[in-house]
C-alpha cells in the first residue's frame, strides 16, 4: 500500500534511469533510459516497427519515416518522426525533450528550424540548460548550435533520399513538399538537388522545373494565380512555357533557378509577351473591321482598357484580357482618384504612371466576333464589346472593380434587351417608342 502514485513519481524523479522508457502511472509518463531509439532490435524492419508505435504513443500519428538524431559532440540522440499529412508552416510544433531521461518539457517548439515543421522530435540530451522553470529550454548559443545541427540532419535525410530512395522522396514531396521549398529558398544544395522532384504547376501539367526548362528555352512565369489562369491556355496553345508562381514560395524558387541551372533564361510574363505571340491580322480584314474597333475602344475607354484584334487559339475563346502588375496599380490608383477628395485626389494624381494599359484582345478566329464585327448597329456592338469584355474578366478569375460590376450588369439587360424586342428599322430597344417610356 505504501507504493502510491505520488512516492512512483518521486521515486521517477530520483532514480528515473533506473525505470524503463515507457512507464506510465496513469495518465503521467515516467521517462528512463534507454531510450526506444537505443535498444537493441533483432533487425531494421523491428527497430522501424517500434519506433512507429512509439510515435503513435508520444504523438498519436504513424510516421511516413523517422530520422535518427545522434549529435554526439552535443549530447544529444534522439529521432525526429516525419508527419504523414500537411500542415501549416505557422503551426506551432510541440517537440519532447528529456534531460538525462528525465522529461523536460513536450513543447519545445524552439528546437528545430522554422523550414522543419513537417517533423516532431523526441530527444535525450545533457548539454541543453533549462529554464528556472524546468519547464522549458533555455535560449542560448548551445541551443541555437543545436537547432542548426539537427536542421543540418534533417537536411542530410533528404539530400539520401533523392540519391537512393526517390519512391519515398516522391512520397515525401506528394505530402510536404511546401516544407522543401521552403528551404530550397534559402539553400542553393537543397535546390539543386531537389530541382529534379520538386512539383509546380505548368502549362505542361504538374512538372519539375528541371523537366520543364529542358523542354522552353525561356521559363516564363506568373506572379500570382490569377495571372496564371489568365493566359496559362492561350500560352498553352501558343507554346509559350509558362510556370505558375502565384503559389507560397514557387516565384522565388524559378527566380533562382539560372544560379543553379547556368544558361537558363527565365522571364516574367507580361502582357506585351503573351501579345507578341499571337498571330496578326491581315490588314485588309482589320481595315473593314475598323468601324467596329472604333465603337469597342471608346466603350472600354473609360475603363483604362485598350482593344486589340489577334488571331490565336483556341477558336473557341473569344477574347482575352490582358494586363499586368503595373496596369493594375494605374488601375487601383485611378479608382482611388476618382473617390478621393480633393487634396488626396491631388496627391494621387501626381502618381498618375505611363504604364501601358490593360488591353482586351479579340480573337479573329473567333466566328462570333466576325459575326459582331458585322453587325451594322454601332450600339448593340458596342453592348456586345462590353460583354466580351466581363466574360474575359471572369474566365481569368479576376477581381471585379464596382465600375467592372456595372458594366457586367448594363451589358447583360442590354442584351435582354435587344433579344426580345422586334427589330424595327430605325429603332434601338432604347427608344422610348419601343419600350413605352
Amino acid at each position: 500500500d505504501w507504493l502510491t502514485e505520488e512516492r512512483v513519481l518521486s521515486l521517477a524523479r530520483d532514480f528515473g534511469s533506473l525505470l524503463p522508457y515507457d512507464v506510465r502511472v496513469g495518465e503521467a509518463a515516467v521517462t528512463a533510459l534507454p531510450a526506444p531509439w537505443d535498444r537493441p532490435y533483432p533487425g531494421p524492419a523491428a527497430r522501424r516497427v517500434a519506433l512507429a508505435r512509439h510515435c503513435q504513443e508520444q504523438f498519436g500519428f504513424p510516421p511516413l519515416d523517422a530520422i535518427d538524431l545522434d549529435l554526439p559532440l552535443a549530447g544529444i540522440r534522439g529521432v525526429a518522426y516525419v508527419l504523414p499529412s500537411a500542415v501549416s508552416p505557422a503551426q506551432r510544433a510541440g517537440h519532447r525533450v528529456h534531460l538525462k531521461g528525465m522529461l523536460l518539457t513536450d513543447r519545445a517548439d524552439e528546437l528545430l528550424p522554422d523550414w522543419a515543421f513537417f517533423v516532431r522530435c523526441v530527444i535525450d540530451t545533457d548539454s541543453l540548460r533549462p529554464t528556472a522553470s524546468r519547464e522549458a529550454l533555455y535560449a542560448d548559443e548551445t541551443l541555437a548550435a543545436v537547432r542548426e545541427a539537427l536542421g543540418d540532419r534533417i537536411r542530410q535525410w533528404l539530400t539520401g533520399l533523392a540519391a537512393g530512395d526517390p519512391e519515398r522522396l516522391a512520397e515525401f514531396l506528394s505530402v510536404h513538399h511546401l516544407g522543401v521549398k521552403s528551404l530550397a529558398r534559402h539553400d542553393g544544395d537543397m535546390l539543386r538537388t531537389m530541382l529534379p522532384w520538386l512539383p509546380f504547376e505548368t502549362t505542361d501539367g504538374r512538372l519539375s522545373l528541371e523537366e520543364f526548362a529542358r523542354r522552353h528555352p525561356v521559363v516564363h512565369f506568373t506572379r500570382t494565380v490569377e495571372e496564371y489562369r489568365q493566359v496559362a491556355p492561350i500560352a498553352s496553345a501558343q507554346g509559350i512555357g509558362v510556370v505558375n508562381g502565384g503559389y507560397t514560395y514557387d516565384t522565388e524558387l524559378v527566380e533562382r533557378l539560372p544560379s543553379v541551372r547556368p544558361g537558363t533564361a527565365v522571364a516574367e510574363l507580361d502582357a506585351d509577351t503573351v501579345t507578341a505571340h499571337l498571330d496578326a491580322v491581315d490588314p485588309a480584314q482589320e481595315l473593314a473591321l475598323g468601324a467596329f474597333l472604333a465603337a469597342a475602344r471608346a466603350r472600354l475607354d473609360p475603363l483604362g482598357c485598350d482593344v486589340a484584334l489577334r488571331a490565336f487559339h483556341p477558336l473557341t475563346v473569344p477574347a482575352l484580357h490582358l494586363d499586368d502588375r503595373s496596369a493594375r496599380h494605374e488601375q487601383a490608383r485611378a479608382e482611388a482618384e476618382g473617390q478621393a477628395d480633393e487634396l488626396w485626389a491631388g496627391i494621387l494624381g501626381s502618381l498618375r504612371g505611363s504604364a501601358p494599359r490593360a488591353r482586351l484582345v479579340l480573337n479573329h478566329l473567333n466566328p462570333l466576333i466576325r459575326r459582331i464585327g458585322s453587325l451594322d448597329s454601332p450600339e448593340l456592338a458596342a453592348t456586345a464589346t462590353e460583354a466580351l469584355y466581363g466574360q474575359a474578366l471572369l474566365m481569368a478569375q479576376r477581381p471585379l472593380r464596382p465600375a467592372d460590376s456595372a458594366l457586367l450588369n448594363r451589358a447583360f439587360i442590354g442584351l435582354l434587351e435587344w433579344a426580345t424586342h422586334p427589330a424595327v428599322p430605325g429603332h434601338s430597344p432604347a427608344d422610348p417608342q419601343e419600350d413605352g417610356r
